[in-house]
């Protein structure tokens, strides 16, 4: 089997791609589909200094590591991993206003809460067992409390497909759907 690609690696590629670019000048950087897959976010992403859009989706990332120095990033892609918890995001908690995180592997939510200035998160077709912030039920909708406008008071677009929620007759979902724009697939 071939060794990973590394970031060092998926940066040269980069480079070569875009003859007469700096990658530190970049504001969008695609590591996406590399093969063979990264398996390791590091510090060589730190080269990313101007980076405001990074996307490492459908590789073999196990761990978010490697983004604290990317001072710039508002959107982070990591869709089609084996992504297991929201750890490491403490670094570009000021900036990223976005985190496309479905198809991964995720248990808990236990993390998010961090992000102070998210907008989206798009989680779906994870493995969540412990909802943690985002736990919906009827007691809440009689306190008219959502515990995600506690935590990410930013949140203006939410995607969780491939969950259950709540069962058929709960109506606490319907709460949600009011309070912000959330798209749910089943």
């Amino acid at each position: 089997m071939s060794k990973p690609t590394t970031i060092k690696d998926a940066i040269k590629r980069w480079e070569e791609k875009h003859p007469g670019e700096s990658i530190s000048e970049a504001t969008d950087v695609g590591f996406q589909f590399q093969w063979p897959p990264i398996e390791k976010m590091d510090n060589s992403l730190s080269a990313l200094t101007k980076c405001r859009k990074l996307s490492l989706s459908t590789n073999m990332i196990e761990k978010i590591s490697g983004i604290s120095a990317l001072k710039n990033l508002k959107i982070l892609s990591l869709g089609r991993n084996y992504i297991k918890s929201f750890s490491g995001l403490e670094g570009v908690a000021d900036t990223l206003e976005e985190l496309w995180i479905s198809y991964n592997v995720i248990e808990k939510v236990k993390g998010v809460g961090v992000l102070k200035k998210l907008k989206v998160l798009y989680i779906g077709n994870n493995m969540i067992k412990e909802w943690g912030i985002i736990y919906f039920n009827m007691h809440m909708l009689f306190r008219n409390t959502l515990y995600l406008d506690k935590y990410c008071s930013n949140l203006e677009s939410l995607l969780l497909a491939a969950f259950h929620i709540c069962n058929p007759h709960c109506t606490s979902i319907v709460f949600v759907i009011i309070v912000l724009p959330i798209v749910i697939c089943t």
